[in-house]
């Protein structure tokens, strides 16, 4: 064919036989590493890094230490006993102060059911008025659940026999219902749309107890994981002893044995649970909370695609004895474009 004889399109027919298409996933993996007492370590080099896929080591082509704006829900947990709800009401001003300009937040509250009490804004008058509508909320009652006597589910009682003593009466005080898992699932479905340029983060206040919840622990994991989404938290009260703390310094993955949810979501997700028991505890790890999460390391590469949409492992590790590092578990690809 001389030269100017073919039209475009048969140029570009001819140069699709010579083309090798080869359907490519990127992988982007926000990183944290810390020293052993806690703090970020910084002036990593790419060369410190590496990054294996369900075993295999994989060549990374992004790097960053540059830090993100955030797309942040955070969870507040209205169910918890309300000497801790209380307390974590006086710690507003320092969880609105923890946000820059340039992040979002939304505000969700969930006990027995979840509610979205403010969409996705910049912080600011918004989240202000936001945080001081809640500091009338109240927690559950702290009481020891009435199970007898006068006032008890028993049934009538004569002399403290009961009149019809043939009926047995098995008395169980009541389980109230913690849809984490819920409040959760909904976060991270709104966070997923949310743009891929911010670092998309969950930061939950509870004690991490769930019960009740319509979405299980795996298929919220799922939503995490395909959105790219890690979750933080301030642990409160009864998960704020000393024991659980040392616990999740060990950070270890999938263990059942926690009495709560909360280090499951943090351990699989790549993020961090602050265990905090004071109120003034409370309020300066909400800063801690957000300054970790912006400031990570950014690690890329590119993953095959296949048509498993199966889960896929990841372990980043940094060629330093003396620091621990938290970044997710894994990822589900997505489905190959059509």
């Amino acid at each position: 064919m001389p030269e100017g004889g073919a039209s475009q399109e048969e140029k570009a027919s001819q140069e699709d036989l010579y083309r090798i298409v080869r359907p490519v996933s990127q992988v982007i993996i926000p990183v944290m590493v810390k020293d052993i007492s806690g703090r970020l370590v910084d002036g990593l080099l790419p060369k410190d890094f590496s990054v294996l896929e369900d075993g295999v080591r994989q060549k990374m082509n992004f790097f960053t230490s540059d830090p993100f704006p955030l797309s942040a829900a955070v969870l507040i947990d209205t169910g918890m006993p309300d000497a801790a709800v209380q307390k974590v009401n006086q710690t507003y001003s320092a969880l609105e102060g923890a946000f820059s300009q340039f992040d979002e937040v939304a505000v969700y509250t969930f006990s027995g059911t979840v509610s979205r009490a403010m969409d996705y804004s910049s912080a600011g008058k918004t989240l202000t008025a936001t945080l001081n509508s809640l500091k009338t909320v109240t927690g559950s009652n702290n009481g020891v659940p009435v199970t007898g006597g006068p006032l008890g589910p028993q049934g009538p009682m004569v002399n403290n026999i009961p009149v019809q003593p043939q009926t047995p009466n098995v008395i169980t005080p009541p389980r109230v219902s913690r849809v984490l898992n819920d409040a959760v699932l909904m976060a991270a479905l709104d966070l997923g749309k949310r743009e891929k340029a911010r670092r998309k983060i969950i930061f939950i206040i509870s004690d991490g107890r769930e019960y009740g919840s319509n979405a299980s622990y795996a298929d919220v994991l799922k939503v995490l994981l395909s959105n790219g989404i890690t979750v933080f938290g301030v642990a409160v009260e009864g998960s704020a002893m000393p024991v659980y703390g040392r616990l999740q310094k060990l950070h270890i993955p999938k263990t059942p044995a926690y009495t709560n949810i909360l280090p499951k979501y943090s351990n699989a997700t790549g993020g961090w649970i602050y265990s905090e028991f004071s109120r003034d505890s409370i309020g300066n790890a909400y800063a801690q909370v957000t300054g970790d999460a912006r400031n990570q390391y950014t690690l890329g590469y590119t993953a095959k695609m296949t048509p498993s949409l199966a889960y896929r492992s990841i372990e980043v590790r940094v060629a330093r004895p003396d620091v621990k590092v938290y970044a997710k578990d894994g990822y589900y690809p997505l489905p190959p474009g059509k």
